[in-house]
């Protein structure tokens, strides 16, 4: 029965159709799916019985580790027992009779609106300053890079919802620098056009990490449903546009200024310890200096083998360099490698990238020779800036 999968329920997250729901019928091919609207729920699936197993992402070749799956299975008691690998082939679909030449978009909604939890980064960054809000990261990365803005402040991590894996991906694509780093406190609310209560929203919208740091508070307050779009701000905007009386948004307070909503209930995140961190680039790098505390953040990736991170990190305990961040990322130009071994059926894996944040400053000649001793053995390695450390309050 465990091979096919016959007569098992298997979980997923998603409508029917979704990638997870393939993954499980890869899995178990006879079994019987249970779409479930988000990863929690599928993690209850299975602890009340209701379904067998659960088959969940966890990361991706491109877009790196589902960090929220991370943090469920700590939360829940359920083992993992097998993977499952999925290529995913998107598909641009339309409804019958549309040809590509009709179409003007491809369904998304705009990110940087004004009142966005970056544009008060950029604020707190450089408080006299005229922000410029770009639909897109990549967007920002350019605007630098052409002229049209002398900085870009972009998020690189938040303390709930991990890493902003595009924005690593950008760093690598780009040639700017970081310069520095500001950390804001997010401090979520609820929001909806003038006259709508609580009691009236079915729905919440936002960014999908947002609407993660409020789910259970979200919950209680009997809001059943989830509209994930790409920005906080936009969510807002888009409420306020279409007047929907029947959903709310999850923003900033600033964005309920802004866009002319009421802001229903305030520091709605599940964890007040709710902290994003930004970067600050820059066409050229600052100099790095001894006189304060700084921080240096490299990329580099390794030979494969045992011992190889070890002896990486080596370099830097040998030298009592602490380490403040370590992250892996699939290289995007060889994603997948075959490995060689001696099963009948080649194994395949991620090839990785490994970014880190030294507590050190390029000017201290301890750092220049850890990364000169890195250099020895690493495949590629590049600073990607050495700046000085936030250490004002978020």
């Amino acid at each position: 029965m465990e091979a096919s999968g016959d007569g098992l329920k298997v979980a997923y997250q998603g409508c029917p159709g979704a990638y997870s729901e393939a993954a499980a019928k890869k899995a178990y091919p006879s079994c019987h799916t249970v779409p479930c609207e988000y990863f929690e729920t599928a993690f209850q699936a299975v602890e009340n019985w209701v379904a067998d197993r659960a088959v969940l992402p966890l990361e991706n070749s491109l877009g790196g580790s589902i960090h929220r799956n991370y943090d469920l299975l700590l939360r829940h008691r359920l083992h993992i027992v097998g993977e499952v690998r999925l290529a995913v082939r998107h598909c641009l679909l339309a409804n019958p009779g549309v040809k590509i030449q009709n179409l003007r978009s491809a369904m998304s909604h705009p990110q940087g609106c004004p009142g966005a939890y970056s544009e008060a980064a950029a604020k707190k960054a450089y408080p006299s300053c005229h922000t410029v809000p770009c639909e897109y990261f990549e967007t920002a990365f350019q605007a630098v890079e052409n002229w049209v803005a002398d900085r870009a402040v972009l998020p690189l991590e938040n303390s709930l919802g991990g890493s902003i894996h595009r924005n690593y991906d950008l760093l690598l694509r780009h040639r700017l620098h970081i310069v520095g780093e500001v950390r804001l406190a997010v401090r979520h609310c609820l929001l909806a056009n003038p006259g709508v209560k609580i009691q009236n929203l079915r729905s919440a919208m936002s960014h999908p990490q947002a609407l993660a740091q409020c789910e259970q508070t979200l919950t209680k307050l009997g809001i059943e449903h989830r509209e994930a779009v790409d920005d906080t701000a936009g969510a807002a905007k888009l409420i306020a546009e279409q007047k929907l009386q029947d959903t709310g948004a999850v923003a900033s307070s600033l964005a309920a200024q802004l866009y002319g909503l009421d802001i229903l209930a305030e520091n709605i995140q599940d964890d007040t310890d709710n902290v994003t961190r930004f970067m600050m680039l820059a066409r050229e790098p600052i100099i790095p200096r001894t006189d304060k505390p700084f921080k240096t953040s490299i990329v580099f990736s390794l030979e494969e083998g045992p011992g190889q991170l070890f002896k990486a990190l080596a370099v830097f305990a040998l030298r009592k360099i602490n380490l403040t961040k370590m992250e892996s990322r699939p290289h995007k130009k060889k994603p997948l490698r075959i490995a060689d071994d001696n099963c009948s059926a080649p194994l395949k894996h991620f090839d990785y990238l490994f970014y880190v944040d030294l507590e050190a400053s390029m000017a201290d000649p301890n750092a220049q020779n850890a990364l000169a001793n890195l250099k020895e053995f690493a495949t590629f390695l590049r600073v990607l800036g050495s700046y000085p450390t936030d250490v004002s309050e978020a």
